[in-house]
């Protein structure tokens, strides 16, 4: 009887691992999808994705204008059309984009439209930036549901808006909860955002 190398058993088995016998052809895992979302204060919002199931990673930025490699300062200037963002990169079969909108409500108040709480102008403004037209479909689905919830008084606001270039901010503003969490917290607190939150989401009505 032929007996088999151990190096041709090894390429047999590294064979069998990666063919999916059900379809005869290789296995490749999930593929991963990215949204861009504004709500304000990126350093805010990024906590509550961070530990979503599913997301991957979370790189706050900016997005929505047109000058190229925008700073911080720029973007403050409220001169480059650029909006406080979060890129969040996610594995939709743990996580779905409308699941990700449902934790991006509860983030910020979606009936200001001048900023959020007492962050005010145009870089603030909240806004779902969607990449095609599933997206497109699912944000203003999402949107109608919230505005049907009887939660809030006033019109939802936030803009739903076509996805231009994402610009990674600098590395001091990236999970500035962890680098600085008692600044934070205090700025946190004092924007408005925690008691808007447990007031709004605390008890369903």
């Amino acid at each position: 009887m032929k007996r088999i190398s151990a190096s041709a058993l090894l390429f047999a088995v590294a064979i069998a691992v990666v063919v999916d016998p059900a379809r005869g052809q290789e296995s490749s895992p999930s593929p991963v999808k990215t949204a861009i979302l504004a709500g304000g204060c990126f350093w805010c919002i990024q906590p509550a994705f961070d530990k979503a199931a599913g997301v991957i990673k979370t790189v706050v930025g900016y997005s929505g204008g047109t000058e190229p490699n925008p700073t911080y300062e720029l973007v403050s200037s409220e001169k480059t059309g650029h909006r406080e963002s979060i890129e969040i990169t996610y594995d939709p079969a743990k996580i779905t984009y409308d699941q990700l909108l449902d934790i991006y409500w509860r983030q910020i108040d979606p009936t200001q439209a001048d900023g959020q709480f007492t962050d005010i102008g145009p870089s603030y403004h909240a806004a779902i930036f969607y990449s095609d037209n599933e997206e497109k479909k699912i944000a203003e689905a999402s949107k109608e549901k919230l505005a049907r919830s009887g939660k809030f008084e006033k019109p939802i606001a936030t803009e739903i808006l076509p996805a231009m270039k994402f610009y990674p901010a600098e590395p001091y503003h990236q999970k500035y909860y962890q680098q600085n969490p008692e600044h934070f917290e205090a700025f946190e607190k004092g924007s408005g955002r925690v008691s808007f939150e447990k007031k709004t989401w605390s008890v369903d009505r």
